[in-house]
């Protein structure tokens, strides 16, 4: 039954693809892609209530539930557990796992990517994690594109394309944003923007919108009726909020890396996940808003309640009746809110960044408003510096200003604010990048060269693989032969090349057969000229470790037809022929280039 299953959809692939040709099938997978990928984020936010709901039935409470403390810790230990006997792989980062996918395996993901995300995210966040869903949703996508393409057989340019379309979809379908999962696939994906490519994603990003809409309602994640009208005399308090989130992205960056890091030195698994779920019970504790995604908090303090946010923290009291508490509280949210997100992920939950930055930019923005209305009087609007704090701090954090504008003005669905959030953005974005050259999903892959870009040079460069492009037909020679020797080898060569090794099989040296000519055939020389005494040293070697850019320049820097490959303790390898380096960065540079 499985073979003939299999027979007939080889068939009906054959004849989509001799009767509509590829363009088609692209068309119409990208129509199925939006519908998987809207069905993937309406599926984990019901998994987020149903789990949210059962903790709630079963420990219902009044005020803060101390039982609350432990959920954390069982979430963390529940998904770790989870991943190691079902998954086992490693699904963190869901973003830079699809972009990861783009750079080094042209687009393909695994299949269980398409559901493994999902059920741990779900877990995580159900039971109090402090990351949001949006990553593990975008690997569950872009899986769920990846696996069609290689389902018919598309080639890589397309598997990467239906790959995106399908993080389009997932995105699209949660915040109901197309606009804004179209520009997160060109600014974040570094998806190529190409005519062909134009049109897959607006179909996967209009199906992905249409069907959360029938399935979740119509409604936005924040009402057009909070917004007020931006007023010209504001723009100072956007470029000062602007500088200020700029500066918290910074900060977010490098705590939630260096959080992840003392984490990672933790060898025994249960260890960190103890620490990491007591931590962030207590964390929670004393910030009850660090609980799950947030969003909730976010409407809350959005409709002007904040303090009905801290009603359950110890602290409320005091924050009551001392505003200077209250603003040192808000700090230590904003601060410690990066803490807690980086614990979660570093004990081993499963959750994104997207939910926190949202968060922290929240408060960042309530706060500046909050000191400037209190101390000093003035009457700026609570609701849109909220809205631009948020798009400022996730601009900088995920370096891609145009989706943070295009996301809260299509949550606010307010475009009477898009003035204040482009130069909130913008500002904000300016100010990190001279200090995090790269995004939060994308510094590690960057430092391993394994990062697709907009720069079609540097990619092309970065795919080389040295194992693929290898010559190891050059005969190699002992250093201590003699010319009698050496002889004896070049009738068995077909090339003018050789590699002299050492007593320790090390690289030593090359001959160059054409430097010989003129005793090559004088034989009384045969036992009296050592091949240590022929052989040169070339210029330049290319290191195993060498990324492609690297050898390039070496090329270039040297001029050589022929490079040899050592490792690092000189052992050798083989060759890199010019002509085989260049011809294989053209193929790619071409494959990335057709239309």
């Amino acid at each position: 039954m499985k073979t003939k299953s299999l027979v007939l959809f080889v068939q009906l692939r054959r004849f989509l693809k001799n009767h509509f040709g590829i363009s088609a099938i692209l068309l119409i997978l990208s129509f199925f892609t939006g519908i998987f990928g809207a069905t993937v984020a309406i599926i984990i936010k019901n998994l987020l209530h149903l789990n949210v709901s059962l903790l709630g039935r079963m420990f219902p409470s009044g005020q803060f539930n101390y039982a609350y403390l432990a959920f954390p810790l069982v979430g963390i230990v529940l998904t770790i557990l989870y991943i190691r006997f079902f998954v086992k792989d490693n699904i963190n980062h869901g973003v830079s796992i699809a972009l990861k996918a783009m750079g080094k395996s042209s687009g393909k993901l695994r299949a269980h990517n398409m559901y493994s995300s999902m059920v741990a995210s779900s877990i995580t966040v159900g039971f109090g994690g402090s990351v949001g869903l949006e990553a593990p949703i975008v690997l569950t996508g872009s899986a769920i594109g990846s696996n069609l393409a290689r389902l018919f057989n598309l080639s890589r340019k397309n598997t990467v394309l239906l790959l995106a379309c399908g993080s389009t979809a997932a995105l699209a379908a949660v915040f109901k944003a197309p606009i804004a999962a179209i520009v997160f696939s060109i600014e974040v994906l570094m998806l190529d923007l190409t005519s062909v490519a134009l049109l897959p994603l607006l179909i996967s990003a209009a199906t992905g919108t249409v069907l959360s809409t029938l399935f979740l309602g119509e409604n936005v994640m924040f009402n057009e009726s909070f917004t007020i009208p931006f007023k010209i005399s504001n723009i100072p308090f956007y470029l000062i909020l602007g500088i200020i989130s700029g500066a918290v992205s910074v900060y977010f960056l490098r705590v939630l890396r260096t959080v992840e890091k003392i984490f990672a030195k933790i060898k025994k698994q249960y260890v960190r996940a103890i620490i990491g779920g007591l931590l962030l019970g207590v964390m929670i504790l004393f910030f009850p808003v660090f609980y799950g995604e947030g969003y909730e908090n976010l409407n809350t303090l959005l409709q002007g309640k904040s303090f009905s946010l801290f009603q359950s923290s110890p602290f409320y009291p005091l924050l009551e009746n001392y505003h200077i508490l209250f603003v040192v509280f808000l700090i230590g949210v904003i601060l410690l809110k990066v803490i807690a997100t980086a614990v979660t992920t570093g004990a081993g939950g499963i959750g994104g960044a997207f939910a926190p930055s949202l968060f922290v930019g929240a408060f960042t923005g309530f706060l500046l408003v909050e000191v400037c209305n209190y101390y000093f009087k003035l009457n700026l609007p609570y609701i849109n510096f909220i809205l631009a704090g948020m798009a400022g701090v996730m601009a900088g954090v995920m370096h891609a200003p145009l989706t943070a504008i295009f996301l809260i003005v299509e949550l606010s669905t307010g475009y009477s604010l898009l003035i204040p959030l482009m130069i909130t953005a913008s500002i904000s974005y300016l100010s990190v990048f001279p200090f995090e050259k790269h995004s939060i999903y994308t510094r590690k892959l960057a430092e391993k060269g394994e990062l697709k870009t907009h720069n079609k040079d540097k990619f092309a460069m970065r795919q080389l693989n040295i194992d693929k492009l290898l010559d190891t037909d050059i005969l190699t020679i002992p250093v201590t032969s003699s010319l009698r020797d050496y002889t004896s080898y070049i009738a068995k060569s077909k090339r003018n090349l050789f590699v002299v090794l050492d007593e320790y099989d090390t690289f030593a040296g090359l001959l160059v057969m054409d430097q010989h000519r003129d005793i090559l055939f004088n034989q009384e020389l045969y036992d009296l000229v050592r091949v240590k005494d022929l052989m040169i040293q070339p210029d330049v070697f290319v290191y195993d470790t060498d990324k492609g850019e690297e050898i390039v320049q070496k090329f270039q820097k040297t001029n050589n037809y022929n490079l040899p490959v050592i490792t690092k303790d000189k052992k050798y390898i083989g060759f890199l022929s010019k002509a085989t380096v260049f011809s294989a960065y053209k193929n790619v540079i071409a494959s990335e280039s057709e239309d």
